[in-house]
């Protein structure tokens, strides 16, 4: 049950959003490449995993903004794009390809790449979402260049070196 409540927890959290918070392309790429290279070197997957989920985040926002700048309204979309995408991910990693759901890949009782996954969504969406309200506490102007890029990419950085050592004994 623990288990159920920690991705129901995950995945509700992005439908609570009043705002689609785009982040910038150069984000969407630096997640892409991050993920590739963690496979190629043979990153643990919750690692990988975490950035699964960031890069998740970062299409769901930016297909949303994508219908707000296009007047693309109906009843449900934000829920039904982030279902979509999530599903869209998810069930190939389960079933083509079995890589989520073996019993010998878990994490706390959590499938590694699942955990970061629900994760890597969570920090990446709430860097972008704190980049936001830092934007508008400062009269609509970054801190310092580069801040849309900086953070949402920086929670999953310092993730992904917590859960290296943190998988270096699990």
């Amino acid at each position: 049950m623990k288990k159920f409540l920690f991705i129901l927890i995950g995945l509700v959290s992005v439908f609570f959003v009043n705002t689609a918070y785009a982040v910038c392309p150069l984000c969407a790429v630096v997640v892409g490449a991050g993920i590739g290279f963690a496979q190629w070197i043979g990153v643990d997957d919750s690692i990988t995993g975490l950035w699964i989920g960031g890069f998740t985040v970062s299409l769901i926002t930016w297909t949303i903004d994508w219908f707000n700048r296009h007047n693309v309204h109906f009843k449900g979309r934000k829920i039904l794009t982030t279902l979509v995408y999530y599903i869209m991910i998810i069930f190939p990693l389960y079933y083509p390809l079995h890589y989520i759901g073996h019993p010998l890949n878990r994490l706390w009782g959590v499938d590694r790449l699942l955990l970061g996954i629900i994760l890597g969504s969570i920090l990446f969406f709430a860097g972008a979402v704190s980049y936001d309200y830092m934007k508008r506490k400062n009269d609509g102007h970054a801190y310092f260049p580069f801040q849309k890029v900086v953070m949402p990419v920086a929670p999953l950085i310092i993730a992904s070196i917590v859960f290296y050592f943190i998988t270096l004994y699990y």
